[in-house]
């Protein structure tokens, strides 16, 4: 079965010769990973997709390859931080700065956002920001269908669509302070990552991409970052026009709808704007066999796999077992696409690694 079956048949609730997968890795990991199958390759690892030659992907059985257009690709596209230089800003004027970690498996880092280009709100009046329809921006894009679509299930990612953007420009306590006090600005910066991604979004569509990946961080550990009623207001009217405007161009088009943590109270609305499949149900906030108890005949679901303690932390047994768990309950008689709630970091082994992805293909083997 070619993987972009495998997932079509997951996507319409019927079983596969195995479930579908998605991985992604953090740049660190990625280079255990890539010594780990023994191949070559340089520069830094994009998880969102953004300039990925999908060799670790393809080498490892995944279904779906990521095809990134959008300020998330800020985290690890730029060239400074391919330097591993301590600071940079990115495009947006978004200033960011390496901050180091250390592991049993060696040294990383992440970036964090030390600046805003909107932190003053005089400054919106002369910002510009990129241009989404600028020469070259989707060159990987239109790679990545020509070569990859017959086979793989192609995903045009444009996360962080709305109100992590908007937030990055702004800062995260004057955005939230901007929903109560002044809502009038709040709703101009966040049209600016709006009509950007969903510029890029459509450009993405009629490339040909099976599916746009939308979202933004809106819940926490276990409750919600913003309050429903927040939501609603500001977030779900330009998620609804998001979703219908791509739609309305392929109608066959699907739509998976991210959000780490604990979004119980807005999911059914998620469903009623549109959104197929939802990303990434973080097991330690969100039960996936309940998700799928009260969503599975309206919702997919794709990640599930605990990338807090059990990935990280557990072994490869326990990893093992919470994939066939999973399986059985979340993915009964189709409806998923395993995988991690995030990109998998450094700090996992390689065997909890390799029990997670061989529990999933193996199921193939064994049937």
């Amino acid at each position: 079965m070619k993987h972009r079956e495998r997932v079509m048949k997951a996507l319409n609730r019927e079983r596969a010769d195995r479930c579908p997968m998605q991985v992604s890795f953090t740049p660190e990991f990625a280079e255990r990973l890539r010594a780990d199958l023994r191949q070559s390759g340089k520069g830094v690892h994009n998880p969102h997709g953004g300039g990925n030659t999908y060799g670790l992907e393809r080498a490892i059985g995944e279904d779906m390859l990521l095809t990134s257009v959008g300020w998330a690709n800020s985290y690890y596209a730029n060239e400074a931080y391919a330097r591993g230089a301590d600071a940079y800003t990115d495009e947006w004027g978004v200033g960011w700065r390496n901050a180091r970690y250390e592991t049993r498996f060696g040294a990383g880092s992440y970036t964090e956002m030390v600046s805003h280009p909107l932190a003053d709100a005089k400054a919106l009046d002369s910002y510009t920001p990129p241009d989404p329809g600028r020469a070259g921006l989707y060159a990987d894009s239109e790679s990545a269908i020509r070569r990859f679509r017959d086979e793989y299930w192609i995903v045009g990612v444009t996360v962080t669509t709305v109100f992590e953007t908007a937030w990055a420009l702004r800062g995260l306590e004057r955005m939230l302070m901007d929903f109560v006090e002044d809502p009038a600005l709040a709703e101009r910066i966040l049209d600016i990552p709006f009509r950007y991604h969903l510029a890029a979004a459509k450009r993405l569509v009629n490339l040909g991409v099976d599916m746009i990946w939308t979202g933004d961080d809106v819940g926490a550990q276990r409750s919600m970052m913003v309050s429903p009623k927040i939501w609603r207001r500001f977030l779900k009217p330009r998620m609804a026009e998001f979703i219908s405007t791509l739609k309305a161009i392929n109608p066959r088009l699907t739509l998976a709808y991210h959000s780490d943590g604990f979004i119980d109270p807005i999911v059914p609305e998620l469903i009623e704007i549109g959104v197929d499949v939802l990303n990434p149900i973080q097991p330690r906030s969100m039960d996936p066999a309940l998700m799928k108890r009260k969503y599975g005949d309206k919702l997919c679901f794709w990640g599930t796999i605990d990338e807090q303690f059990t990935l990280p932390f557990g072994s490869s047994e326990d990893v093992r077992r919470e994939v066939l768990a999973r399986i059985e309950t979340a993915g009964a008689d189709g409806g998923l696409i395993l995988g991690p709630t995030h990109h998998v970091q450094l700090d996992t082994p390689l065997e909890n690694f390799w029990a997670m992805v061989n529990a999933i293909t193996g199921e193939a083997a064994s049937a």
